[in-house]
């Protein structure tokens, strides 16, 4: 994929409709053991998800799902398992953002403005904290090296903490995928219903019941015989 077809891609992302089954926020309220597990151990939790979003059919993987130059590259044909361990090693960032759009992708669904700003926010966080880490090397201020480590270790836990937000919320959207949510209520359609005219009943029928598949008809009116069992 070139450069500029992932830039049409992009494009076209922001024009989904279908929303996240649950935002960014409300992640821990819908799956708090998944949250936790996400955060000690997320390249565990993208190597699963990631396979999950393949449906399992690892004859389908492309590293980082085909959204950087590198994808297809790699000899991901030959030993898929082993190129998507090292994908979540690797490039743990990209390997949770790769899953993100494959999802956005195959069920066009947006990123609300919340979670824009969540996303933003991290991204910030990381570069002030790198910015700041290089200033205090060059000064040689000892608090303010002090101040960096600060800003370093909160922006890795925020960093941490949106990752394991992200990948909850793709858990909880392909759990919806798979109905495991419960079936969806469907449309029944309504029972043939028989009117029944109480002033005009039919005589039940006589004889033989009819063939397999064939309609049962009202036996015909008769005309100038008197109706069995008519005594005169």
């Amino acid at each position: 994929m070139g450069s500029q077809d992932r830039l049409e891609k992009m494009q076209l992302r922001q024009n989904y409709r279908n929303l996240w089954h649950t935002d960014l926020m409300r992640t821990v309220q819908h799956d708090p053991p998944y949250c936790c597990l996400a955060f000690w151990c997320g390249p565990c939790v993208s190597y699963m998800l990631r396979k999950r979003a393949l449906y399992n059919d690892m004859s389908r993987y492309v590293c980082c799902a085909g959204y950087l130059p590198c994808s297809g590259r790699c000899g991901e044909s030959r030993c898929p398992e082993f190129c998507l361990a090292t994908e979540v090693l690797l490039c743990f960032g990209n390997s949770v953002a790769s899953t993100r759009f494959l999802l956005q992708d195959e069920f066009n669904i947006q990123t609300t403005q919340c979670d824009n700003c969540i996303i933003g926010f991290m991204f910030c966080l990381q570069q002030v904290a790198c910015i700041f880490s290089i200033v205090a090397m060059i000064v040689g201020s000892s608090e303010l090296s002090e101040a960096s480590q600060i800003l370093s270790c909160l922006a890795d836990m925020v960093y941490c903490t949106v990752c394991a937000c992200m990948q909850t919320q793709h858990k909880i959207e392909m759990d919806k995928r798979d109905g495991k949510f419960g079936p969806q209520p469907a449309m029944a359609v309504p029972p043939f219903q028989q009117m029944s005219r109480l002033d005009q009943p039919y005589p039940p029928t006589a004889g033989y019941p009819p063939a397999y598949g064939q309609p049962v008809y009202p036996p015909p009116p008769q005309y100038g015989y008197p109706p069995p069992g008519y005594q005169r």
